[in-house]
């Protein structure tokens, strides 16, 4: 699973760290071999070969640690570039998401994915993969320098490894699942800790802090107790694995006293005592390859989660397929042809049975009650979702033979909630793709129609002031007509305002609307609004009322025609209500009580 996120680099210095670790074993070997010389020289007093061989020893200690300490910067370096790839591929997946998909996955787990999931993974290279080249050859190796020594010492080790076996496949038996957990947990502790940032103001308004801390609370103490648990599962592994090694040595010395002392001659007593020695080392060595593996399988299940998660969003396929044109046979105009349209997971459908269609150059608004589908018919147009039923045409085209780049590009967006990036105003008015193309006069001529000149005027660097995160240090109003600006800035054929003039004074929105006909004679504008003042002049009025349109027209015709739009205006105090309201004949208003009457 891990490998797919290699690139040629990544393999070149796994190979690398692959020629060091050998190094590293061939260096480790070798010193129980120098311990044997030295042994057997210390018993025959040749003091000038004792002196040499131990020499060498420390010589052999200080590569072995050089190689070790190289082959932990190339897997750092490795682990961080493999980091790089996962996060990159992670964005770029991300991006082509549609927003059901990411819905699906929730932003806080998608955060955590490309986080600490990634920092487990790195963590596994980085530590985890030396140990994994080095610990099964290391113990192949030291195995095969005891294999024919004495029974009795080969029974003592092999005594040793099976309760090490035992200890670490009861506590990894038992502590699996809580380790996968850790990463669920930690969605749900960046989920609250989100809620928490981005409702700060409503929180502190509304003096919910104690109630949010209990949420935030209830998630970390299920991570707590999930890693407490974890942990005093694990907690004696590790004592219990260090001190197998001492009972080892202990074992292997009874075992080589008892046979020293049965041996009749010195020179055989010498030999046992040598070989003892040396079997000591190497039966370390096997018992510390043993533990690494421990440490590996210990890592592993985070590891593996992590990798599977990261997984999950790569492998999803998007919601939202790519076409292949890029142009249709008409400009500017839109149609709907007979729409349905429900959310995933839910069984009512928000638009149902939905035509209409949009000339070049024409303004259609679109209004209605607080849910009757208003934002979910504009968003089918850009292709956020696709329609369950009927067909939505750009260009004469419909949109799903678009790619999704030739779609978009042909609109000018700005949606229902202003949104603000980082970064300077002429950043965020000159956004997105085409901006390296547009002058600063661009930017200036979308800031004079949005509005937005004057107040930006006024600001410390003018159109180089730098705005906050999601635009804190601007008001509503401001935020509105900066994103207004953006749209403005790309010179849409389509032009989309979804309910973008809430937050303006009457005045701005006059202003607004009369500049945007002025300046944007050629431009389609579909609007959705709530006040009927903002579109009273537009060429169609679609009323929807719960997914379905329930008049279409101009503003005075439907007014007449239409209960649910007269509804809407005469709730606005809009003058034009009364006016063009038809009078209810004579015998319907007196049945009516005289206070009705006088309404």
């Amino acid at each position: 699973m891990l490998t797919r996120f290699f690139k040629a680099r990544n393999w070149l210095l796994i190979s690398l760290t692959a020629v060091l670790v050998l190094a590293q074993i061939w260096m480790d070997i070798r010193i129980p071999e120098y311990m044997e010389a030295i042994t057997d020289s210390f018993l025959l007093e040749d003091t000038d070969t004792v002196i040499q061989n131990g020499w060498a020893m420390i010589g052999c200690a200080l590569v072995s640690l050089l190689l070790s300490v190289m082959a932990g910067f190339v897997l750092a370096n490795m682990s961080a570039s493999v980091g790089k790839n996962i996060r990159t591929e992670l964005f770029d997946k991300v991006q082509s998401f549609s927003v059901a998909d990411i819905d699906r996955f929730s932003a806080a787990s998608l955060i955590t994915r490309s986080t600490n999931d990634v920092t487990q993974i790195q963590n596994f290279i980085a530590r985890g993969l030396q140990a994994t080249i080095k610990c099964p050859i290391l113990a192949v190796w030291a195995i095969s320098k005891i294999y024919g020594s004495s029974i009795e010492w080969t029974a003592v080790t092999v005594a040793g490894i099976a309760v090490l076996v035992v200890v670490m496949s009861i506590s990894l038996h038992y502590a699996r699942k809580r380790f996968e957990k850790i990463q669920w947990l930690t969605d749900d502790v960046n989920r609250e800790t989100r809620e928490i940032i981005d409702g700060i103001r409503v929180i502190r308004a509304f003096n919910a802090e104690e109630h949010q801390e209990g949420k935030f609370a209830k998630a970390n103490d299920n991570l707590l107790e999930n890693n407490l648990s974890a942990a005093r599962i694990m907690a004696p592994t590790m004592p219990i694995a260090q001190s197998m090694m001492n009972f080892v040595t202990i074992g292997i010395y009874w075992v080589g006293m008892s046979l020293i002392a049965a041996a009749s001659l010195e020179e055989t007593q010498l030999l046992l005592f040598s070989d003892m020695i040396v079997f000591t080392s190497y039966a370390t060595m096997v018992l510390s390859a043993f533990m690494q593996v421990f440490g590996i399988l210990r890592m592993l299940p985070r590891t593996t989660v992590g990798i599977r998660r990261v997984e999950e969003v790569v492998d999803t396929v998007p919601g939202i397929r790519d076409g292949d044109k890029t142009e249709g046979p008409e400009t500017g105009t839109v149609e709907f042809r007979n729409v349905s349209f429900s959310y995933p997971d839910s069984s009512s459908k928000v638009l149902e049975g939905i035509s209409f269609s949009v000339g070049k150059g024409e303004t259609l608004a679109i209004i209605g009650t607080t849910g009757s589908g208003k934002t979910t018919l504009v968003n089918l147009i850009a292709r956020f979702y696709d329609a369950a039923e009927g067909e939505v045409l750009v260009d004469g085209l419909d949109v799903k033979e678009y790619t999704l780049k030739s779609l978009r590009t042909r609109l000018g967006y700005v949606s229902q909630s202003a949104i603000i990036f980082s970064g300077s105003v002429g950043m965020n008015v000159n956004y997105g793709y085409g901006s390296e193309g547009r002058t600063e006069e661009d930017v200036w001529r979308a800031l004079r129609i949005a509005q937005a000149e004057d107040f930006v005027s006024e600001l410390p660097d003018k159109e180089q002031s730098v705005i906050s995160q999601h635009g804190k240090n601007l008001s509503g109003g401001q935020k509105q007509r900066v994103s207004i600006a953006r749209a403005l800035c790309r010179s849409p054929e389509i032009l989309i305002l979804d309910d973008t003039f809430s937050a303006l004074d009457y005045k701005t929105d006059f202003e607004l609307r009369s500049s945007l006909r002025r300046e944007m004679e050629g431009v389609t504008k579909i609007i959705v609004a709530q006040r009927v003042g903002t579109i009273m002049d537009a060429d169609e009025i679609l009323v929807l009322d719960r997914g379905r349109i329930v008049g279409k027209g101009k503003h005075r015709d439907l007014l007449r025609s239409c209960p649910e739009y007269y509804e809407l205006a005469a709730s606005q105090n809009a003058a034009e209500a009364v006016r063009w309201r038809k009078k209810p004949n004579a015998k319907a208003e007196s049945s009516l009580p005289e206070g009705k009457r006088a309404e």
